[in-house]
Protein backbone atom coordinates (compact mmCIF):
# COMPACT_ATOMS: atom_id res chain seq x y z
CA UNK A 1 0.00 0.00 0.00
CA UNK A 2 1.33 3.12 -0.92
CA UNK A 3 1.46 5.79 2.09
CA UNK A 4 -0.16 9.00 2.51
CA UNK A 5 1.33 12.22 1.59
CA UNK A 6 0.78 13.37 5.16
CA UNK A 7 2.43 9.78 6.25
CA UNK A 8 5.59 10.74 4.21
CA UNK A 9 5.71 14.73 5.61
CA UNK A 10 5.04 12.98 8.93
CA UNK A 11 8.55 10.78 8.31
CA UNK A 12 10.85 13.07 6.72
CA UNK A 13 9.87 16.06 9.60
CA UNK A 14 10.99 12.72 12.04
CA UNK A 15 14.69 12.29 9.83
CA UNK A 16 14.97 15.81 9.38
CA UNK A 17 12.75 17.78 11.80
CA UNK A 18 10.23 19.87 10.94
CA UNK A 19 12.40 23.27 10.17
CA UNK A 20 14.92 21.86 7.71
CA UNK A 21 12.16 19.85 6.10
CA UNK A 22 9.62 23.10 5.86
CA UNK A 23 12.37 24.85 3.93
CA UNK A 24 13.35 21.93 1.27
CA UNK A 25 9.95 21.04 0.72
CA UNK A 26 9.03 24.79 -0.20
CA UNK A 27 11.82 25.37 -2.77
CA UNK A 28 11.13 24.85 -6.42
CA UNK A 29 14.47 23.09 -8.14
CA UNK A 30 15.43 22.82 -11.86
CA UNK A 31 16.88 20.17 -13.18
CA UNK A 32 18.86 20.48 -16.85
CA UNK A 33 19.51 17.46 -18.48
CA UNK A 34 18.59 14.05 -17.17
CA UNK A 35 21.79 12.19 -18.13
CA UNK A 36 23.91 10.84 -15.46
CA UNK A 37 24.23 13.48 -13.34
CA UNK A 38 20.79 15.29 -13.60
CA UNK A 39 18.77 12.25 -13.53
CA UNK A 40 20.77 10.99 -10.11
CA UNK A 41 20.38 14.25 -8.61
CA UNK A 42 16.69 14.47 -8.99
CA UNK A 43 16.28 11.11 -7.00
CA UNK A 44 18.41 12.03 -4.28
CA UNK A 45 16.45 15.60 -3.97
CA UNK A 46 13.46 14.17 -3.63
CA UNK A 47 14.37 11.71 -1.43
CA UNK A 48 15.43 14.47 0.60
CA UNK A 49 12.06 15.76 0.97
CA UNK A 50 12.10 18.54 -2.82
CA UNK A 51 8.47 18.56 -3.35
CA UNK A 52 8.55 20.31 -6.64
CA UNK A 53 10.98 20.00 -9.37
CA UNK A 54 11.42 21.38 -12.92
CA UNK A 55 13.06 18.96 -15.18
CA UNK A 56 14.06 19.15 -19.11
CA UNK A 57 15.94 17.01 -21.68
CA UNK A 58 15.14 16.27 -24.91
CA UNK A 59 16.63 12.79 -25.24
CA UNK A 60 15.28 9.51 -25.04
CA UNK A 61 16.60 6.49 -23.01
CA UNK A 62 19.47 4.34 -24.52
CA UNK A 63 20.64 0.91 -23.61
CA UNK A 64 24.05 2.95 -22.88
CA UNK A 65 22.66 5.30 -20.67
CA UNK A 66 22.34 2.16 -18.12
CA UNK A 67 25.60 2.00 -16.76
CA UNK A 68 25.24 4.91 -15.15
CA UNK A 69 22.08 6.69 -15.19
CA UNK A 70 19.01 6.13 -12.98
CA UNK A 71 17.02 4.04 -15.33
CA UNK A 72 15.67 0.37 -15.64
CA UNK A 73 15.41 -1.19 -18.71
CA UNK A 74 12.15 -1.05 -19.10
CA UNK A 75 12.90 2.98 -19.75
CA UNK A 76 14.55 2.36 -22.81
CA UNK A 77 13.22 4.15 -26.23
CA UNK A 78 11.00 6.68 -23.57
CA UNK A 79 11.57 10.38 -22.86
CA UNK A 80 14.13 11.12 -20.45
CA UNK A 81 11.90 13.62 -18.87
CA UNK A 82 8.87 10.55 -18.58
CA UNK A 83 11.03 7.83 -17.61
CA UNK A 84 12.71 10.52 -14.52
CA UNK A 85 8.98 11.11 -13.48
CA UNK A 86 8.44 7.46 -13.17
CA UNK A 87 11.29 6.88 -11.14
CA UNK A 88 10.44 10.07 -9.30
CA UNK A 89 6.88 8.85 -8.50
CA UNK A 90 7.66 5.65 -7.11
CA UNK A 91 9.93 7.54 -4.33
CA UNK A 92 6.96 10.25 -3.91
CA UNK A 93 3.93 10.16 -5.68
CA UNK A 94 3.04 13.66 -4.30
CA UNK A 95 5.87 15.47 -5.91
CA UNK A 96 5.07 18.27 -8.43
CA UNK A 97 7.20 17.76 -11.73
CA UNK A 98 6.89 20.31 -14.23
CA UNK A 99 8.56 18.42 -17.68
CA UNK A 100 10.10 19.72 -20.45
CA UNK A 101 10.84 17.67 -23.57
CA UNK A 102 13.02 20.30 -25.66
CA UNK A 103 16.58 21.27 -26.42
CA UNK A 104 17.29 24.28 -24.08
CA UNK A 105 18.59 27.33 -25.38
CA UNK A 106 19.02 31.03 -24.27
CA UNK A 107 15.48 32.00 -25.72
CA UNK A 108 13.41 29.07 -23.54
CA UNK A 109 15.45 28.64 -20.23
CA UNK A 110 14.22 31.93 -18.76
CA UNK A 111 10.68 30.99 -18.96
CA UNK A 112 11.42 26.96 -18.23
CA UNK A 113 13.22 28.26 -14.89
CA UNK A 114 11.45 30.98 -13.97
CA UNK A 115 10.77 30.81 -10.05
CA UNK A 116 13.85 28.37 -9.36
CA UNK A 117 15.84 28.63 -6.35
CA UNK A 118 18.69 26.76 -7.57
CA UNK A 119 19.27 25.20 -11.08
CA UNK A 120 21.31 21.86 -11.66
CA UNK A 121 23.34 22.28 -14.78
CA UNK A 122 23.69 18.81 -15.99
CA UNK A 123 24.88 18.89 -19.66
CA UNK A 124 27.13 16.79 -21.71
CA UNK A 125 29.80 19.47 -23.89
CA UNK A 126 31.13 22.69 -22.10
CA UNK A 127 29.45 24.78 -24.63
CA UNK A 128 26.30 24.15 -23.61
CA UNK A 129 27.46 24.23 -19.98
CA UNK A 130 28.59 27.67 -20.22
CA UNK A 131 25.27 28.47 -22.10
CA UNK A 132 23.26 27.38 -19.59
CA UNK A 133 25.11 28.92 -16.59
CA UNK A 134 25.64 32.28 -18.00
CA UNK A 135 21.58 32.42 -19.26
CA UNK A 136 20.82 31.29 -15.67
CA UNK A 137 22.81 34.14 -13.93
CA UNK A 138 21.79 36.67 -16.56
CA UNK A 139 18.35 36.41 -17.06
CA UNK A 140 17.15 34.41 -13.79
CA UNK A 141 17.53 36.87 -10.60
CA UNK A 142 17.73 35.42 -7.62
CA UNK A 143 18.57 31.77 -8.65
CA UNK A 144 21.74 29.94 -8.32
CA UNK A 145 23.40 27.75 -10.48
CA UNK A 146 25.12 24.23 -9.66
CA UNK A 147 27.53 22.55 -12.15
CA UNK A 148 28.91 19.35 -12.71
CA UNK A 149 32.31 19.25 -14.26
CA UNK A 150 34.65 16.01 -14.25
CA UNK A 151 33.86 12.61 -12.97
CA UNK A 152 35.17 10.16 -15.36
CA UNK A 153 36.90 6.71 -14.77
CA UNK A 154 37.22 5.41 -11.47
CA UNK A 155 38.55 5.29 -8.20
CA UNK A 156 39.88 8.81 -7.03
CA UNK A 157 36.56 9.54 -5.16
CA UNK A 158 38.16 12.63 -2.92
CA UNK A 159 39.22 14.55 -5.94
CA UNK A 160 35.89 14.79 -6.47
CA UNK A 161 34.92 18.49 -4.56
CA UNK A 162 32.26 21.37 -4.45
CA UNK A 163 34.01 24.71 -5.14
CA UNK A 164 31.98 28.31 -4.98
CA UNK A 165 33.21 29.92 -8.29
CA UNK A 166 31.77 33.22 -7.48
CA UNK A 167 27.99 33.99 -6.21
CA UNK A 168 25.72 32.26 -7.76
CA UNK A 169 27.56 29.77 -9.17
CA UNK A 170 28.73 26.51 -7.41
CA UNK A 171 31.13 23.63 -9.53
CA UNK A 172 31.21 20.34 -8.68
CA UNK A 173 33.45 17.42 -9.82
CA UNK A 174 37.32 17.00 -9.87
CA UNK A 175 37.94 19.26 -13.48
CA UNK A 176 39.74 16.75 -15.41
CA UNK A 177 38.93 16.54 -18.84
CA UNK A 178 36.82 12.71 -19.23
CA UNK A 179 39.73 12.24 -22.58
CA UNK A 180 42.28 12.32 -20.34
CA UNK A 181 41.07 9.69 -17.92
CA UNK A 182 40.45 5.97 -18.42
CA UNK A 183 37.08 4.11 -17.78
CA UNK A 184 34.81 6.49 -19.52
CA UNK A 185 32.06 7.14 -17.27
CA UNK A 186 31.12 4.94 -14.60
CA UNK A 187 27.96 5.10 -12.38
CA UNK A 188 30.00 5.26 -8.58
CA UNK A 189 32.13 8.49 -9.57
CA UNK A 190 29.74 9.97 -11.78
CA UNK A 191 27.16 9.56 -8.61
CA UNK A 192 29.32 10.95 -6.06
CA UNK A 193 29.38 14.18 -8.15
CA UNK A 194 25.93 13.71 -8.28
CA UNK A 195 25.53 13.60 -4.45
CA UNK A 196 28.33 16.97 -4.22
CA UNK A 197 25.40 18.69 -6.70
CA UNK A 198 22.41 17.55 -4.30
CA UNK A 199 24.35 18.41 -1.05
CA UNK A 200 25.15 21.99 -2.39
CA UNK A 201 21.56 22.64 -3.38
CA UNK A 202 20.53 21.99 0.47
CA UNK A 203 23.11 23.77 1.70
CA UNK A 204 22.15 26.43 -0.80
CA UNK A 205 18.69 26.48 0.67
CA UNK A 206 19.47 25.60 4.00
CA UNK A 207 22.28 28.05 4.65
CA UNK A 208 22.67 30.28 1.71
CA UNK A 209 25.84 29.15 1.16
CA UNK A 210 28.10 26.28 0.46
Amino acid sequence: MIPSKSDIERILCERHTPEVHNVIKKARIGIAGLGGLGSNVAVMLVRAGVSELVIADMDTVDLSNINRQNYCLEHIGIPKTDAAEQMLRMINPYVTIEKHNVRLGRSNIPGIFKGCDVVCEAFDTPSEKAMLINTILEECPGTKAVSGSGMAGYGRSNEITTKRLFDGLYICGDGIDMENVAGGLMAPRVNICAGHMANAVLALLLKGKV
